[in-house]
């Protein structure tokens, strides 16, 4: 393994940098969070001419950059950096790779080259507070309960004479307000035979209603979708099993949401580091106390090993991908543990790291720290708003030591 980053996706990460800090400071931000939408559809559009960023981890086939994920992620890190509010995760983290990985031949040629464009934006909508589960990041469901199972809750689906139609409500779902494009996870097959299937909805679908929530992280937008026999169209293949996917996607949204985490670290620490070196008191810089340079230093020194564990889990991720379409089956089960818990242990660190960074980063500002009008409680609320989303931490490490059957008996 090379840890050397290639001269392409250092170019990436700073075009990405220079970009974001002409276009996304602290009123541009809180500008666009107040919107309807919670982003800034014109940052979006610079962002899809410009670096092709929707559909950077897309094939060129469909109009994408043909990267992989760990260029995605090394672009969600800048982006973490300034909390930037486009729908990048929604569509092209979410989204994006399960219309790639399950579409027919026919969705993938009429909805990734719009992706991939930035003209189609994209939500990933599961049932109840159970995305998590959904994505195998704290915990296994082979039958896919987490769906809302199959007599009531969650989201129903019934075949129709004119295709399908399915019924329900789904919380929480990022972007799911806005996006033009939902791909829905629902219960077919009636009770006794129930299994999980995707199903594509259009934004202006008959039936649909969404109100846009309110979440305690205001840079990371929430939906509450409702479906009232809302015409839909299956994705994909009905025999294929959809949960594998959404594991496999669970790897990949793991390293993602890991290198965007410590890029937000990162960059609150820095601010910190930068507000203690000027602030003075008792004549000298607050910096300059020994007690405050142990705590900064304790807090950088976390957030270089959460971000060494991110990039590792961003390259295991793109290494997963590929070895899945060239090893047996056996091995690409034991890789897809392996990996999948170097996400999940990635994860839950980069959120430690950014909940620490981002405390200590508001208690060394000093009475302005606590402010609405300073931007370091952003950088708290991203930390607290992923756990409650993708965690909590220590479920995460916890089904990561499962999938590696780290505490399993040794044969004989």
């Amino acid at each position: 393994m090379d840890a050397r980053f290639t001269d392409e996706q250092d170019e990436i990460r700073r075009t990405l940098r220079e970009l974001l800090g002409k276009r996304c400071g602290p009123e541009e931000l809180r500008a666009a969070v107040d919107t309807p939408a919670g982003h800034d559809p014109a940052l979006w559009t610079t962002l899809a001419e410009q670096l092709g960023l929707p559909g950077l981890a897309l094939p060129e086939t469909y109009g994408g950059v043909g990267c992989t994920a760990t260029e995605l992620a090394l672009a969600c890190e800048e982006t973490g950096r300034t909390l930037a509010p486009t729908p990048l995760l929604a569509t092209a983290v979410l989204a994006a790779p399960l219309l790639l990985a399950l579409g027919t031949g026919a969705q993938r040629a009429e909805l990734l080259p719009r992706i991939a464009s930035g003209a189609l934006t994209a939500a990933l909508a599961v049932p109840g507070p159970a995305l998590a589960t959904a994505l195998a990041l704290t915990g296994h469901d082979p039958r896919g309960e987490w769906a809302g199972g199959g007599r009531a809750g969650g989201v129903q689906a019934r075949r129709t004479e004119g295709g399908w139609q399915v019924y329900g409500q789904v919380d929480q779902v990022l972007d799911g307000h806005s996006a033009q494009l939902l791909v829905v996870a629902a219960h077919a097959g009636g009770f006794a035979r129930s299994r999980v299937l995707l199903f594509l909805v259009r934004g202006d679908a008959a039936g649909l209603t969404r109100v846009r929530q309110t979440a305690l992280d205001a840079t990371r937008p929430q939906g509450r979708i409702q479906l009232r026999d809302v015409p839909a169209e299956l994705l994909g293949d009905e025999a294929v099993d959809t949960l594998p996917a959404l594991a496999r996607l669970g790897d990949t949204a793991a390293a993602c949401l890991a290198t965007e985490a410590v890029g937000a670290a990162g960059r609150v620490l820095e601010r910190t580091v930068e507000y203690v070196g000027q602030r003075e008191q008792f004549g000298r810089p607050v910096g300059s106390f020994q007690a405050v340079k142990h705590r900064l230093a304790d807090a950088y020194v976390q957030v270089q090993a959460a971000r060494s564990a991110a990039y590792y889990a961003a390259w295991a991720a793109a290494a997963e991908a590929t070895a899945t379409a060239t090893v047996t089956a056996t091995a690409t089960a034991t890789a897809t543990a392996r990996e999948g818990a170097a996400g999940g242990l990635a994860l839950a660190q980069a959120l430690e790291a950014l909940r620490r960074a981002a405390a200590e980063g508001i208690q060394l500002h000093g009475g302005i720290g606590f402010t609405w009008e300073h931007e370091a409680h952003l950088y708290f609320k991203r930390a607290a708003g992923d756990e409650l989303l993708f965690g909590p931490v220590h479920r995460l490490r916890a089904h990561a030591a499962d999938a590696a059957h780290v505490f399993e008996e040794a044969g004989p």
